[in-house]
């Protein structure tokens, strides 16, 4: 699932950054503009879902903005900050097509709570789960099955298979938790010393910068759901301290001298061997019993390949919706090629290619020539003829692991360069090698670029 872009816009610095600490939190995706004027270039030059922008600004003002928008794409979500003085105007601006407008000062709870039901409209389409193969059907009755209980459920799937979409799945369909929040982080996207205030909160004075109290990400979620993405990359410090969380449904603030109770479901996701992670010491075992209470394991694109047609599908009514090309299809070559392309990086990268297509496209349908290089090539006749199955079978997981042997051996264990041999993202093939129990030989150093 592709991530909200939202823009903010303020001609004051503290402001910007106050708005955007809780929305980067919030897993979506901030670009800041210090004036209309700034906002109107970005707005030019890419998509956003949501601007939330201030109204009385230095030069071009929040109406004026409004009104640049609306005419640029009418899709955007406008949200207006006001100030006492300027509420009629606020008024005046619902009335032109912003969607909604907040009082100074804004609180963290209301302009998350804002924001999410101006982009109701787009999570209600990425929440969707699109597919017509037996493995996702499979999930389907999962998701149902988990979704009627509290406890914690762990998500295992590689990158770009829909975790987070399996995630919100099951928060919807958990009563009464589906019409509370759910909040979303991706523990590999925060530094450790600031995951901790995300998660927790933080008292004011706790630390340099902590100039006012903070509700952490539990405290945001209470009665809902938090989803813990990449829950592989936290370090044991912060492992300790969230199983005591979900062991005792209580929370401390970083600063903080007393506990608070939480009601909070948590649903953690990874694309990594957790039980080889405990093995090695990486992983607490009792966090990892902890949260895989439940689980749903979420196939890759290639093993439910009946998926493929319906998503180019979904895909394409969804950004051609979202654009101005009056793009109809796929030609018949280009279908074939996706369809027997093996997609390493999943829906997330079968959306990519169909977005970037049509932004490429010049007639109503898309061509071979619109598609990303890596698809184009990975089709293409191999030199020395196609390989030929024997009679007697082969075991695919050793020609994979031989495969990823080579790759590794050839580029001098440099992950990278095996990587790109094999066509297969850095984070794939690093899944690959630990699945398999691949490592460098003793005394080689093994290179990550």
């Amino acid at each position: 699932m592709s991530r909200k872009n939202i823009l903010v816009v303020d001609d004051e610095r503290p402001q910007r950054e106050a708005y955007e600490r809780p929305l980067v939190g919030a897993g979506y995706e901030v670009t800041t503009a210090s004036s209309g004027e700034a906002a109107v270039k970005f707005i030019n030059e890419r998509k956003f879902d949501l601007v939330l922008t201030d109204l009385k600004m230095t030069g071009m003002s929040g109406i004026e903005l409004l009104q640049h928008v609306i005419a640029q794409d009418p899709s955007t979500s406008v949200v207006l900050i006001t100030g006492h003085g300027t509420i009629e105007s606020a008024k005046e601006a619902l009335r032109n097509g912003a969607f909604d407008y907040l009082e100074k000062p804004v609180d963290q709870e209301p302009l998350l709570e804002t924001v999410r039901r101006a982009l109701g409209k787009l999570e209600e389409l990425d929440t969707e789960i699109v597919s017509a193969s037996p493995n996702m059907e499979t999930v389907k009755k999962m998701i149902v099955k988990v979704a009627r209980s509290n406890s914690t459920v762990l998500i295992r799937g590689e990158s770009g298979t829909g975790k987070e979409l399996i995630a919100r799945a099951i928060h919807n369909q958990s009563p009464p938790r589906l019409t509370e929040v759910f909040q979303a982080v991706n523990c590999a996207a925060i530094s450790e010393n600031l995951l901790e205030s995300e998660l927790f909160g933080h008292e004011k004075g706790s630390f340099t910068g902590a100039h006012a109290e903070k509700k952490g990400l539990f405290e945001l979620a209470n009665h809902g759901t938090l989803f813990l993405d990449e829950i592989a990359e936290l370090d044991v410090a912060m492992q300790a301290k969230l199983l005591r969380a979900l062991q005792e449904r209580k929370i401390r603030r970083v600063g903080g001298t007393h506990e608070i109770s939480i009601d909070v479901r948590v649903i953690a996701a990874t694309n990594r061997d957790l039980r080889a992670m405990v093995a090695d010491g990486r992983f607490r075992d009792d966090l990892y019993y902890r949260i895989n209470v439940l689980s749903v394991d979420v196939p890759p694109l290639r093993e439910r390949r009946d998926d493929i047609p319906v998503l180019i599908e979904f895909f394409l009514k969804k950004h051609t919706r979202n654009t101005s090309r009056l793009v109809r299809g796929l030609t018949p070559e280009t279908r074939k090629l996706m369809l027997d392309y093996s997609w390493p990086g999943n829906v997330r990268q079968l959306e990519s290619a169909i977005e970037r297509a049509i932004l490429l496209c010049e007639g109503d349908q898309i061509t071979v020539e619109d598609l990303p290089l890596e698809v184009r090539q990975e089709n293409r006749p191999a030199a020395q003829g196609a390989f030929n199955l024997p009679a007697e079978g082969i075991s695919f997981e050793d020609v994979e692991r031989d495969l990823l042997t080579q790759a590794m051996e050839r580029t001098d264990y440099n992950i990278t360069k095996a990587a790109k041999l094999l066509g297969l993202t850095f984070r794939t093939l690093q899944y690959r090698l630990e699945k398999f129990g691949i490592k460098k030989p003793e005394g080689k150093t093994e290179a990550a670029g």
